[in-house]
């Protein structure tokens, strides 16, 4: 689900010695840093700054749009980034994808499984619910979804947002009911607000209702807070956003 409310900006200035800054948490390590610029044949050296506003734990990918956007500003070849993504953290979303929102993504080898047509344009309300989680690499516990992808196939190829959002429904309700947490009330605030549907991080916290474009409560927001999906906010995604 792409979003482009949430970013991570790096830049660079040669230096003889390695640094990084930035504000607020940090996604990664200066060691991590370290071994993505000598993984990828770059100097190890220069001063890094790093901005942006993705929370970490949410299940948003912070620490590989940290690494993203740090391979960029240190030059390392677009085609190059995935695979040193993942020499550092051991697994990796697809954020230096172009089209992400059209692939199913082997996040433990940084390779693309299959690829869909774009997902229709929809307007999305969203925030977090519960504790940050910060992502296991050797963690294997995740709900299996594989009858879910081809009907995703055939209704990306028909832009069908309602039967998307009711697979990504069934793909979050199997993720709550194998990783918790219980009292969930993503499916409940979903069916108050007349959502088409609701996704779920994997892991971390962060919830999302699926509304077709425009169609999103005014009060959308503050129905999320009192719920208590917190820091909720809205965009546009899928085909054209």
């Amino acid at each position: 689900m792409t979003c482009d409310v949430l970013f991570v900006e790096a830049t660079f200035e040669p230096a003889v010695t390695l640094g990084l800054t930035h504000a607020g948490q940090a996604a990664i390590t200066r060691d991590q840093l370290r071994s993505l610029l000598s993984g990828s044949g770059r100097p190890v050296s220069g001063n890094f700054h790093v901005t942006g506003n993705v929370p970490l734990g949410v299940g948003a990918g912070a620490s590989t749009a940290w690494l993203v956007s740090l391979a960029r500003a240190a030059g390392v070849a677009e085609n190059d980034i995935a695979a040193a993504c993942l020499r550092v953290e051991k697994a990796t979303d697809p954020l230096m994808l172009q089209k992400a929102d059209r692939v199913l993504w082997s996040s433990r080898s940084a390779e693309v499984s299959a690829q869909f047509s774009a997902p229709p344009r929809c307007e999305i309300v969203g925030g977090y619910f519960g504790d940050p989680i910060k992502t296991n690499a050797g963690d294997t516990c995740f709900a299996d979804i594989s009858d879910l992808i081809g009907a995703w196939q055939e209704a990306t190829h028909r832009g069908d947002l309602a039967a998307l959002a009711g697979l990504a429904s069934e793909a979050a309700d199997r993720t709550t009911r194998l990783r918790g947490p219980k009292g969930d009330p993503t499916a409940a605030v979903a069916k108050r607000l007349g959502a088409l549907g609701y996704a779920r991080a994997h892991t971390g916290s962060a919830r999302a209702l699926i509304f077709s474009p425009d169609a999103a409560p005014f009060d959308a927001e503050n129905l999320l807070e009192q719920a208590g999906i917190t820091d909720a906010f809205r965009f546009f995604t899928g085909s054209g956003s």
